[in-house]
């Protein structure tokens, strides 16, 4: 009897939504709205996720990232005390090399001193700006792969070697479809000889372009005599990462003079833990974003239930006929719950459309970012488009139903 009440009021529903498409649109325009932002907010953050993970990850399941404070995804700002941190230094990397069994090698990664926006590679008249120009050694290269010549070696580094080995991006913008190795370019200021050319990271960050430049670390350091700034990039032996961030911290501890009722006054990451510290992030920015979809959604659920108590109003004499009939309270609430479900489903599969559109359009206007629409955003798109509109349509069903069926064939 309910199932058949529920099939009668879906058919009274739909044939009302037809007779006033506009008037429907505009009824669950929030509901669109509110629906849309879980499913397009959703597959931005679902394929940003995967792509930042999977970057993340490139560095190697033995890596290990060393700064001087939280260099990762944070929440908080540095504190005054973390400013002042004094910097890594290359006999920290050396003596991580010399002290740690587990280790299996240790490359400093030695920064500038002023932006790499304010640098450039140039080559006749092409010109490549803000590099990511970096120092580091030839252990460096287990995270790299060539694609032209050859990465940094120690005789190199030893010569302060006027070399340099450029991104996939700057090869491009240089050197169009040529193998540029051999060739001479202007790199801030100074004339470097291209050994080697690299492929992209396995999974770059979205939007991300390969312009590192990477030179000899002494070689850097020649060139800018004031960079003080290092990160390590310490890599365990195969089995053996908790061995080695132990044995690194309890160096660098040493090293840095770390009293030991002290904390640590360097930073120690591995992938993993930059990935758990992003979906902290994003579990955020999701949680924010279904607080703002539900203000649209429940602009949408007040609009569906003024629109009821005008339909309630508009079809009094039709209710009191169904009551003189023999329809039952059950029977109308059944028939304006259908109708107010039927209004906020249609609304929920308009808002997917509007929602896949706009994971659409992220994809075009930033092609390196994969978006992916997820599952739990379509169910959930669905779910609470429905309880939205079972939420509001109590009211009107529940007046409806209260209706005196004499009085209500009466009305005009």
């Amino acid at each position: 009897m309910i199932l058949s009440s529920l099939l009668t009021g879906t058919q009274i529903a739909l044939a009302q939504i037809r007779a006033a498409k506009m008037r429907a649109f505009l009824t669950v325009l929030g509901v669109i709205i509110g629906t849309g932002t879980i499913i397009g907010v959703g597959s931005i953050l679902a394929g940003l996720d995967g792509a930042i993970t999977e970057a993340i990850r490139s560095f190697g399941a033995n890596t290990i990232i060393v700064f001087k404070f939280p260099a990762a995804f944070r929440m908080r700002h540095l504190t005054p005390e973390e400013w002042k941190r004094k910097p890594l230094t290359v006999e920290n990397a050396r003596a991580i090399a010399e002290r740690c069994p587990s280790v299996q090698y240790v490359s400093p990664y030695l920064f500038p001193d002023r932006g790499g926006f304010l640098m450039r590679a140039r080559y006749k008249g092409n010109e490549v700006y803000q590099l990511n120009l970096g120092g580091t050694e030839e252990g460096y290269a287990a995270s790299v792969e060539m694609k032209y010549g050859r990465f940094l070696s120690v005789t190199d580094n030893f010569r302060r070697a006027p070399v340099v080995v450029i991104g996939e991006q700057i090869q491009k913008a240089l050197f169009p479809e040529l193998d540029p190795t051999g060739k001479w370019i202007e790199v801030a200021g100074r004339q470097l000889e291209i050994i080697g050319v690299m492929l992209p990271p396995a999974a770059s960050f979205p939007g991300q372009e390969d312009r590192r430049a990477l030179l000899p670390y002494f070689t850097m350091k020649k060139m800018f005599p004031g960079a003080r700034e290092n990160m390590l990039v310490v890599v365990a032996y195969p089995g053996k990462l908790a061995q080695a961030i132990d044995e690194t911290t309890m160096v660098l501890r040493q090293e840095r003079r770390v009293p030991y009722d002290k904390p640590d006054n360097f930073w120690v990451s591995t992938a993993q833990q930059m990935i758990d510290e992003f979906r902290k992030i994003t579990s955020t920015v999701a949680l924010v974003m279904m607080v703002l979809s539900s203000i649209g959604l429940l602009v949408g659920g007040i609009g569906v239930m003024n629109i009821m108590l005008v339909s309630v109003t508009e079809r009094t004499k039709e209710i009191g006929v169904r009551k003189a009939i023999g329809a039952r309270r059950m029977d109308i609430v059944l028939q304006f719950l259908a109708e107010a479900t039927a209004l906020t489903f249609l609304g929920g599969l308009l808002g997917m459309l509007f929602g896949w559109l706009i994971s659409i359009a992220a994809g075009l206007v930033f092609p390196t970012l994969p978006t992916a629409v997820p599952l739990w955003a379509v169910a959930s798109g669905l779910l609470v488009s429905v309880g939205v509109g079972l939420f509001f349509g109590i009211w009107p069903a529940s007046k409806a139903a209260r209706l005196d069926p004499v009085e209500a064939l009466r009305y005009e």
